[in-house]
């Protein structure tokens, strides 16, 4: 069954397209296998903006920049890449499209269907840098943050851009290079393997698409992309 022709309220964890390829987890993506990972990761991810900025950014400040930015409509059909709790699922879905949040990690796709049990979001158990899903399949993705994490970021970037139609959009959210310390340290394969991308790296992994918006407060980093141009 296609996830996105298949009845519109699922509430069991689909696991459709498994990957062709079983790419390697950095430490950071194992560690979101962890059932008590999953169940902390709401609380974090609550916070960790405001932590990052260094200013009040509360969850619903994120949701309306997207929304503001990104316009999704009705009907439309998003894929929310590296779900985690469902966030980006559950602001889609409000707005009134259909909404395909994968993840890698069965404990959190569990704790995001917990936390938006709506009827216009199906879960699919997958790894995103081979997806397996069919191209051209969705109008619009959400990353938040998973770009970090990823064990090749470029390989990631450019299944995304297989998955979105020509005059889809993309929306990242992640923390960008400072090329401090502490970064460094968290780049080690020990200490969590993440990594912290310039945005003219990231925009050199899409060719063919432009950047519309783009916004750094503190160390993170928001964008839009299009591919083939703005959307009217």
């Amino acid at each position: 069954m296609n996830p996105m022709t298949g009845p519109r309220q699922s509430k069991e964890i689909l696991n459709l397209a498994p990957a062709p390829v079983n790419p390697p987890l950095t430490t950071a993506q194992r560690s979101n296998l962890w059932p008590l990972t999953a169940r902390g990761y709401p609380l974090w991810r609550s916070r960790s903006l405001t932590l990052l900025t260094g200013g009040p950014f509360p969850l619903s400040r994120e949701a309306a920049l997207f929304r503001a930015l990104c316009r999704p409509r009705p009907g439309e059909r998003w894929l929310d890449a590296g779900t985690s709790a469902g966030f980006y699922a559950g602001v889609l879905a409000r707005s009134g499209c259909r909404v395909l949040a994968a993840d890698l990690s069965a404990p959190m796709l569990a704790e995001g269907a917990r936390r938006e049990p709506h009827p216009g979001i199906d879960w699919l158990l997958t790894h995103l840098e081979a997806s397996g899903l069919p191209e051209a399949s969705f109008d619009g993705v959400t990353v938040g943050a998973t770009l970090n994490e990823t064990q090749e970021p470029a390989r990631f970037l450019a299944e995304l851009a297989r998955l979105t139609r020509p005059g889809g959009q993309l929306w990242l959210m992640y923390v960008g290079r400072t090329g401090g310390p502490l970064q460094r340290a968290l780049s080690l394969p020990a200490l969590g393997g993440l990594t912290f991308p310039d945005p003219a790296w990231v925009a050199r992994q899409l060719p063919g698409w432009t950047r519309t918006d783009g916004l750094r407060v503190g160390v993170v980093v928001f964008e839009r992309y299009v591919r083939g141009g703005d959307r009217t």
